[in-house]
């Protein structure tokens, strides 16, 4: 990434590293951090707008050759307003996803306490999740530039990461264990492997909601998948 990609040094801060489902249209989303309630935003511009923008010119330049220049120039905005929403051109691929841990670990802290721990995790994961098929051809868009791009390919992990740490402390709070404990683990990094199957099984076949696939994944692995033997070939 060009070094004049990071944001801008007279904001005193040094450039930062860079859905389940993509930002859809039709969602609002939070912008990336605590941007969204800086002061001098501009009418009419949203990270949603930039976001768009931003994934139409990575897919068409290619995303090393696209400039946070070409994306702010395009969207009619300076090149500071683009850092406002985001630190770096890679976080516009990435912020619906943080945005998504950020809305999962407030559902766990709403989730009543005499809730089974399983049966809440899939309530809050399923909750946070309100994408359709027809979000499907933006989530390729998306899942292209990260598989075809070496510098989003190593930003993955950290993004995961803290999807399955979300996860994790909130099993390790229900037992009553250090998150770092082996059941809290098995639990986080199971939960996201099996999102991640959903996941991928949505994107591919685009017949339904996310959640229909989130829900019954997440209800295999909590009943151990005694429930898999159950369905037939045809369902999710």
């Amino acid at each position: 990434m060009r070094a004049a990609e990071g944001r801008p040094a007279a904001d005193g801060v040094m450039p930062t590293a860079g859905g389940f489902a993509p930002a859809a249209a039709e969602h609002s989303l939070p912008a990336s951090g605590a941007s969204a309630a800086r002061r001098g935003r501009p009418p009419g511009t949203s990270a949603r707008e930039l976001e768009i923008i931003s994934l139409r010119l990575f897919s068409e330049q290619g995303f090393e050759d696209t400039t946070v220049e070409r994306i702010a120039a395009e969207a009619g905005v300076s090149r500071r307003t683009f850092f406002r929403y985001f630190d770096s051109k890679a976080d516009v691929l990435w912020h619906a996803f943080d945005g998504e841990v950020r809305a999962l670990r407030a559902a766990f802290s709403a989730i009543a306490p005499e809730v089974p721990l399983m049966e809440a995790i899939r309530q809050a994961v399923v909750g946070v999740n309100r994408y359709s098929a027809a979000d499907v051809p933006e989530l390729r868009t998306r899942m292209n530039l990260i598989s075809s791009v070496p510098a989003l390919q190593a930003s993955a992990a950290q993004h995961y990461d803290a999807w399955e740490r979300t996860v994790i402390e909130f099993a390790a709070g229900r037992l009553g264990l250090e998150p770092d404990s082996l059941y809290p683990l098995a639990i986080g990094r199971a939960t996201l492997a099996v999102c991640r199957s959903a996941y991928d099984r949505w994107a591919d076949r685009a017949d339904a909601d996310l959640t229909v696939y989130l829900d019954q994944a997440l209800r295999a692995l909590a009943s151990g998948f005694d429930t898999a033997a159950d369905r037939t070939p045809s369902t999710p």
